[in-house]
Protein backbone atom coordinates (compact mmCIF):
# COMPACT_ATOMS: atom_id res chain seq x y z
CA UNK A 1 0.00 0.00 0.00
CA UNK A 2 1.16 3.44 -0.71
CA UNK A 3 0.06 7.10 -0.45
CA UNK A 4 0.36 9.18 -3.86
CA UNK A 5 -0.91 12.31 -5.64
CA UNK A 6 -3.38 11.86 -8.58
CA UNK A 7 -4.70 14.87 -10.11
CA UNK A 8 -3.95 16.75 -7.14
CA UNK A 9 -5.54 14.40 -4.93
CA UNK A 10 -4.06 12.43 -1.83
CA UNK A 11 -4.84 8.90 -2.58
CA UNK A 12 -3.94 5.45 -1.46
CA UNK A 13 -2.97 2.59 -4.19
CA UNK A 14 -3.32 -0.84 -3.42
CA UNK A 15 -1.74 -3.33 -5.04
CA UNK A 16 -1.79 -7.16 -5.43
CA UNK A 17 0.60 -7.32 -9.05
CA UNK A 18 0.60 -4.23 -11.72
CA UNK A 19 -2.66 -6.37 -13.23
CA UNK A 20 -4.72 -6.31 -10.17
CA UNK A 21 -4.73 -2.38 -8.04
CA UNK A 22 -7.18 -0.24 -7.11
CA UNK A 23 -6.64 3.41 -6.06
CA UNK A 24 -8.43 5.79 -3.81
CA UNK A 25 -8.90 9.25 -3.35
CA UNK A 26 -9.45 10.35 0.30
CA UNK A 27 -11.84 12.84 -0.93
CA UNK A 28 -15.00 10.71 -0.58
CA UNK A 29 -12.99 7.82 -0.13
CA UNK A 30 -13.79 6.95 -3.93
CA UNK A 31 -12.60 4.81 -6.27
CA UNK A 32 -11.49 6.73 -8.82
CA UNK A 33 -9.75 3.03 -10.31
CA UNK A 34 -9.96 -0.85 -10.61
CA UNK A 35 -7.36 -2.50 -12.39
CA UNK A 36 -8.06 -5.94 -12.44
CA UNK A 37 -6.42 -8.78 -15.01
CA UNK A 38 -4.61 -6.14 -16.29
CA UNK A 39 -7.69 -4.02 -17.25
CA UNK A 40 -9.14 -1.01 -16.67
CA UNK A 41 -12.89 -1.66 -14.79
CA UNK A 42 -13.78 1.64 -14.19
CA UNK A 43 -15.11 5.02 -16.37
CA UNK A 44 -13.56 8.21 -15.18
CA UNK A 45 -14.15 11.20 -16.96
CA UNK A 46 -11.80 13.31 -18.44
CA UNK A 47 -13.60 16.46 -17.62
CA UNK A 48 -13.29 16.30 -13.77
CA UNK A 49 -12.39 19.79 -11.70
CA UNK A 50 -10.46 18.21 -9.61
CA UNK A 51 -10.91 20.79 -6.90
CA UNK A 52 -11.17 19.04 -3.61
CA UNK A 53 -14.75 19.92 -3.43
CA UNK A 54 -16.31 18.99 -6.31
CA UNK A 55 -17.80 15.72 -7.29
CA UNK A 56 -15.75 12.98 -8.99
CA UNK A 57 -17.34 12.05 -11.96
CA UNK A 58 -16.73 8.33 -12.61
CA UNK A 59 -14.98 5.57 -10.31
CA UNK A 60 -17.23 4.49 -7.44
CA UNK A 61 -19.19 7.55 -5.64
CA UNK A 62 -20.16 6.58 -2.22
CA UNK A 63 -23.68 8.61 -1.79
CA UNK A 64 -24.59 9.47 1.43
CA UNK A 65 -26.91 9.98 3.69
CA UNK A 66 -28.90 10.87 0.32
CA UNK A 67 -29.72 9.46 -2.55
CA UNK A 68 -29.92 11.86 -5.38
CA UNK A 69 -32.14 15.06 -4.65
CA UNK A 70 -34.35 12.67 -2.66
CA UNK A 71 -34.04 15.72 0.69
CA UNK A 72 -32.70 18.39 1.65
CA UNK A 73 -28.91 18.05 1.29
CA UNK A 74 -26.75 18.73 -1.69
CA UNK A 75 -27.11 15.84 -4.33
CA UNK A 76 -26.31 12.15 -3.60
CA UNK A 77 -25.08 13.76 0.38
CA UNK A 78 -21.77 15.09 1.26
CA UNK A 79 -20.06 11.88 2.24
CA UNK A 80 -18.76 12.41 -1.55
CA UNK A 81 -17.47 16.01 -1.42
CA UNK A 82 -15.86 14.80 2.35
CA UNK A 83 -12.26 14.25 3.53
CA UNK A 84 -12.47 10.58 4.96
CA UNK A 85 -10.01 10.10 7.32
CA UNK A 86 -7.47 6.93 6.56
CA UNK A 87 -8.24 3.78 8.88
CA UNK A 88 -6.33 0.46 9.13
CA UNK A 89 -4.98 -1.53 6.95
CA UNK A 90 -4.75 -5.69 6.47
CA UNK A 91 -3.03 -8.05 4.24
CA UNK A 92 -3.60 -11.64 4.25
CA UNK A 93 -2.02 -14.54 1.46
CA UNK A 94 -4.73 -13.25 -1.20
CA UNK A 95 -6.20 -10.18 -0.50
CA UNK A 96 -5.45 -6.64 0.76
CA UNK A 97 -7.91 -3.76 2.23
CA UNK A 98 -8.11 -0.71 3.60
CA UNK A 99 -10.51 1.27 5.64
CA UNK A 100 -11.63 4.99 5.46
CA UNK A 101 -13.78 6.49 7.77
CA UNK A 102 -15.75 9.71 7.89
CA UNK A 103 -17.96 11.26 11.22
CA UNK A 104 -20.22 14.35 11.86
CA UNK A 105 -17.30 16.36 12.98
CA UNK A 106 -15.43 15.55 9.71
CA UNK A 107 -17.89 17.20 7.83
CA UNK A 108 -19.04 20.45 6.73
CA UNK A 109 -22.41 20.19 6.45
CA UNK A 110 -25.11 22.19 8.29
CA UNK A 111 -28.21 20.32 7.47
CA UNK A 112 -27.49 17.30 8.60
CA UNK A 113 -28.29 17.00 12.90
CA UNK A 114 -27.04 13.23 13.51
CA UNK A 115 -24.18 11.95 14.88
CA UNK A 116 -22.64 9.53 13.26
CA UNK A 117 -19.22 7.27 12.31
CA UNK A 118 -19.26 5.79 8.62
CA UNK A 119 -16.58 3.09 7.66
CA UNK A 120 -15.71 2.16 4.00
CA UNK A 121 -13.85 -0.72 3.70
CA UNK A 122 -12.28 -1.75 0.08
CA UNK A 123 -11.15 -4.91 -0.49
CA UNK A 124 -8.63 -6.23 -3.24
CA UNK A 125 -8.58 -9.96 -4.30
CA UNK A 126 -7.26 -10.72 -7.65
CA UNK A 127 -10.12 -9.85 -9.86
CA UNK A 128 -12.56 -9.05 -7.42
CA UNK A 129 -13.12 -5.65 -5.55
CA UNK A 130 -15.47 -5.38 -2.84
CA UNK A 131 -16.66 -2.20 -0.86
CA UNK A 132 -18.57 -2.57 2.39
CA UNK A 133 -20.41 0.30 4.15
CA UNK A 134 -20.48 0.50 7.55
CA UNK A 135 -23.08 3.07 9.62
CA UNK A 136 -22.64 3.68 13.06
CA UNK A 137 -25.49 6.09 14.66
CA UNK A 138 -23.56 6.90 17.48
CA UNK A 139 -26.96 9.25 18.61
CA UNK A 140 -29.53 8.95 20.87
CA UNK A 141 -32.35 9.00 17.97
CA UNK A 142 -32.45 6.72 15.28
CA UNK A 143 -30.72 7.51 12.10
CA UNK A 144 -32.64 7.59 8.67
CA UNK A 145 -30.57 7.69 5.19
CA UNK A 146 -30.71 6.56 1.35
CA UNK A 147 -27.74 6.47 -0.82
CA UNK A 148 -25.91 4.54 -3.18
CA UNK A 149 -22.63 3.32 -4.36
CA UNK A 150 -22.74 4.75 -7.77
CA UNK A 151 -20.08 2.63 -9.63
CA UNK A 152 -19.60 3.65 -13.24
CA UNK A 153 -18.60 0.76 -15.38
CA UNK A 154 -15.88 1.01 -18.37
CA UNK A 155 -17.93 -0.28 -21.12
CA UNK A 156 -16.12 -0.87 -24.90
CA UNK A 157 -19.12 0.82 -26.14
CA UNK A 158 -22.91 1.21 -24.81
CA UNK A 159 -24.41 -0.18 -27.77
CA UNK A 160 -22.70 -3.52 -27.42
CA UNK A 161 -23.18 -3.61 -23.74
CA UNK A 162 -26.08 -5.81 -22.13
CA UNK A 163 -27.48 -6.23 -18.61
CA UNK A 164 -28.50 -9.87 -17.79
CA UNK A 165 -29.74 -10.58 -14.10
CA UNK A 166 -32.84 -8.64 -13.18
CA UNK A 167 -35.69 -10.65 -15.16
CA UNK A 168 -38.91 -9.87 -13.71
CA UNK A 169 -37.59 -7.88 -10.71
CA UNK A 170 -40.00 -3.97 -10.04
CA UNK A 171 -38.78 -1.65 -12.38
CA UNK A 172 -39.68 1.91 -12.08
CA UNK A 173 -38.49 4.12 -14.83
CA UNK A 174 -37.38 7.51 -13.56
CA UNK A 175 -38.21 9.07 -17.04
CA UNK A 176 -41.52 7.96 -17.85
CA UNK A 177 -42.67 7.30 -14.58
CA UNK A 178 -44.04 3.96 -15.07
CA UNK A 179 -43.42 0.39 -13.58
CA UNK A 180 -43.05 -2.45 -14.40
CA UNK A 181 -41.22 -5.58 -14.47
CA UNK A 182 -37.84 -5.98 -15.90
CA UNK A 183 -37.17 -7.68 -19.25
CA UNK A 184 -34.26 -10.94 -19.16
CA UNK A 185 -31.81 -8.09 -20.97
CA UNK A 186 -31.27 -4.94 -20.61
CA UNK A 187 -30.07 -3.46 -23.64
CA UNK A 188 -28.82 0.86 -23.58
CA UNK A 189 -29.77 2.36 -26.98
CA UNK A 190 -30.98 5.69 -25.41
CA UNK A 191 -31.07 7.41 -22.38
CA UNK A 192 -31.85 5.21 -19.45
CA UNK A 193 -32.14 5.91 -15.86
CA UNK A 194 -34.30 2.95 -14.30
CA UNK A 195 -34.56 1.79 -10.29
CA UNK A 196 -34.79 -1.72 -9.78
CA UNK A 197 -35.77 -4.34 -6.72
CA UNK A 198 -32.57 -5.64 -5.72
CA UNK A 199 -31.89 -9.58 -6.49
CA UNK A 200 -29.50 -12.05 -4.27
CA UNK A 201 -28.03 -13.67 -7.24
CA UNK A 202 -25.44 -11.79 -9.25
CA UNK A 203 -25.79 -9.59 -12.40
CA UNK A 204 -24.07 -10.06 -15.31
CA UNK A 205 -22.40 -7.46 -17.63
CA UNK A 206 -21.27 -7.71 -20.92
CA UNK A 207 -19.91 -5.70 -23.36
CA UNK A 208 -18.42 -7.55 -25.88
CA UNK A 209 -14.84 -7.76 -24.44
CA UNK A 210 -15.08 -8.56 -21.10
CA UNK A 211 -18.02 -9.79 -18.65
CA UNK A 212 -18.19 -9.31 -14.82
CA UNK A 213 -20.87 -10.27 -12.39
CA UNK A 214 -21.89 -7.94 -9.73
CA UNK A 215 -23.36 -8.82 -6.18
CA UNK A 216 -24.85 -6.83 -3.55
CA UNK A 217 -26.05 -7.47 -0.10
CA UNK A 218 -30.03 -7.76 0.38
CA UNK A 219 -29.39 -4.82 3.12
CA UNK A 220 -29.55 -2.12 -0.32
CA UNK A 221 -32.79 -3.30 -1.61
CA UNK A 222 -32.43 -1.39 -4.46
CA UNK A 223 -30.10 -1.73 -7.60
CA UNK A 224 -29.99 1.66 -10.36
CA UNK A 225 -29.27 1.32 -13.88
CA UNK A 226 -27.94 4.66 -15.23
CA UNK A 227 -26.39 5.85 -18.74
CA UNK A 228 -27.01 9.32 -19.28
CA UNK A 229 -27.31 8.99 -23.44
CA UNK A 230 -25.79 11.58 -25.78
CA UNK A 231 -28.80 14.06 -25.48
CA UNK A 232 -28.20 14.64 -21.21
CA UNK A 233 -24.47 13.20 -21.22
CA UNK A 234 -23.90 16.16 -23.99
CA UNK A 235 -25.90 18.51 -21.02
CA UNK A 236 -23.81 17.23 -18.42
CA UNK A 237 -20.07 19.71 -18.06
CA UNK A 238 -17.82 16.80 -16.27
CA UNK A 239 -18.28 14.44 -18.91
CA UNK A 240 -16.73 14.78 -22.52
CA UNK A 241 -19.43 14.43 -25.39
CA UNK A 242 -18.75 10.71 -26.08
CA UNK A 243 -18.17 9.70 -21.97
CA UNK A 244 -21.88 8.47 -22.64
CA UNK A 245 -20.67 5.58 -24.85
CA UNK A 246 -17.97 3.92 -22.70
CA UNK A 247 -19.52 3.69 -19.19
CA UNK A 248 -22.78 2.14 -17.46
CA UNK A 249 -23.46 2.72 -13.49
CA UNK A 250 -24.93 -0.27 -12.04
CA UNK A 251 -25.79 0.62 -8.04
CA UNK A 252 -26.12 -0.65 -5.08
CA UNK A 253 -28.75 1.75 -3.76
CA UNK A 254 -31.40 2.25 -1.03
CA UNK A 255 -33.48 4.75 -3.39
CA UNK A 256 -37.28 4.76 -2.13
CA UNK A 257 -37.28 3.92 1.89
CA UNK A 258 -35.03 5.32 4.08
CA UNK A 259 -32.36 2.57 6.27
CA UNK A 260 -33.13 3.05 9.49
CA UNK A 261 -30.32 2.64 12.20
CA UNK A 262 -31.54 2.79 15.83
CA UNK A 263 -29.31 4.06 18.18
CA UNK A 264 -25.61 2.65 19.17
CA UNK A 265 -26.16 0.34 15.96
CA UNK A 266 -24.83 -0.35 13.29
CA UNK A 267 -26.07 -0.78 9.46
CA UNK A 268 -23.76 -2.83 6.60
CA UNK A 269 -24.00 -2.77 3.00
CA UNK A 270 -21.14 -4.05 0.25
CA UNK A 271 -20.88 -4.63 -3.52
CA UNK A 272 -18.69 -7.00 -5.03
CA UNK A 273 -17.37 -6.82 -8.69
CA UNK A 274 -16.12 -10.01 -10.31
CA UNK A 275 -13.90 -10.47 -13.39
CA UNK A 276 -15.99 -13.59 -14.90
CA UNK A 277 -14.14 -16.55 -16.49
Amino acid sequence: MSQEIFNGQVCERIALSANDQVLICHQGAHVVSWIATAKERLFLSSRNHWDGHSAIRGGIPICFPQFNMRGPLVKHGFARNSHWQLGASAQTTDAMEQIFTLKNLDTSQTHWDQQFEAHLTIQLKKGQLQLELSVNNSDTKPLLFTGAMHTYFKVADIDQTKLTGLKDQSEWDSLTDVTSKANEVLFFKSEFDRVYQSIPSPLHLQDGQQHLMIEQSNTWQNTVVWNPGSVKGAQLADMPPDGYQHMLCVEAAQVFNPIEVLPKHTWQGWQRIIVAT
